[in-house]
């Protein structure tokens, strides 16, 4: 499904079934025959011909109807933009200034438009433009309910502490939306298949700790955190099982490093991710005490993308290469 945008084919497949929690509302059609004045023979309205069929979605701020295969979509997700590239869906407006460079081409399509930051929408242009659909998550669902009042607007939020789940149900949540039941489907088959291969190689890795650098400071993440996905999903075991569970990570320490001594240090560059700071996390961590403990010794200090782990982090298909990120490094291939 990855094609590059020019070379996407629509596609035609039609929707199997509903999902749990998508409710399908047939408006292009109507029970009964129309009489001249537009009324069926029950007195009910009947939709006209070229009306479009809807979708009641639910999400993390309640329940949108959208319309079936919307043309002009603006997200501020890239979780959900990484399922919408995968899926073959043209994006008709995005962040431009956050853009990942995975997905560079949006920033630079002028077809795409600029509809503002994660934190702050050009709610004029959105005005403007009228999209079809909004999709706002995380760092811009605050915006929920001013967008919804101009277009239909879904959250994607995800839970971080049931965050692979949370990640697949939104990939499913946009299957009816795009009549993509087998298309996301095919995605999640991807993801369960990186995720038990990780799993298998996670059983003798030892343990293992994930660690944000920022400003030349450290914080840990445990299961159920942001980065919990490491260990609750690809089943590494945690070196420390209290850590503080939020969405910053528990500030820690470089002798908490050594005391810790994971066998395994997962690392995500924050300043890398958001092009802060004059330090990167190599420099960070390159000192005596870390150089201690198990992990440096053993070469095992893995500097995950951190365009995937912080910027993005979720999306079906971005998780999976976060799992491949990690399966890569404990066969010794990063």
């Amino acid at each position: 499904m990855n094609l590059p945008r020019a070379l996407r084919a629509s596609r035609t497949a039609p929707a199997t079934a509903a999902l749990a929690g998508v409710l399908l509302v047939a408006s292009a059609c109507a029970s009964g025959s129309a009489d001249a004045g537009g009324e069926d023979t029950a007195g009910t309205a009947t939709a006209t011909e070229d009306a479009p069929a809807t979708v009641v979605v639910e999400h993390a701020q309640g329940e949108t109807e959208v319309d079936v295969d919307p043309q002009k979509i603006f997200t501020y997700d890239f979780a959900a933009l990484s399922v919408l590239d995968a899926l073959g869906v043209d994006v008709a407006g995005v962040p431009k200034q956050n853009v990942p460079e995975a997905y560079a081409e949006y920033a630079t399509d002028e077809g795409v438009q600029d509809i503002g930051t994660l934190f702050e929408p050009d709610y004029e242009l959105v005005a403007a433009e009228q999209p079809d659909l909004i999709i706002v998550a995380g760092r811009s669902s605050e915006a929920y309910p001013q967008l919804s009042e101009i277009a239909p607007t879904i959250d994607l939020s995800n839970d971080w502490a049931t965050f692979h789940d949370s990640v697949v149900a939104n990939a499913e949540t946009l299957a009816p939306v795009f009549e993509a039941e087998d298309e996301v489907a095919d995605l999640v088959t991807e993801l369960d298949a990186a995720v038990a291969d990780v799993k298998e190689k996670a059983e003798s890795a030892g343990t293992s700790l994930v660690v944000l650098t920022s400003g030349g400071e450290v914080t840990a993440y445990g299961p159920g955190s942001r980065f919990g996905f490491l260990h609750d999903s690809l089943g590494l075991t945690p070196a420390v099982e209290d850590v503080e569970a939020a969405t910053h990570g528990e500030a820690v320490s470089f002798e908490f490093l050594l005391e810790t001594d994971p066998d395994w240090l997962f690392v995500v560059d924050r300043d890398a991710a958001t092009g802060e700071g004059t330090e990167n996390a190599e420099q960070v961590l390159d000192n005596e005490v870390v150089h201690r403990t198990t992990a440096w010794q053993e070469d095992h200090v893995v500097y995950l993308d951190p365009t995937t782990w912080y910027i993005i982090n979720g999306g079906v298909p971005t998780l999976t290469a976060m799992a491949e990120e990690v399966g890569a490094a404990l066969d010794g291939d990063a």
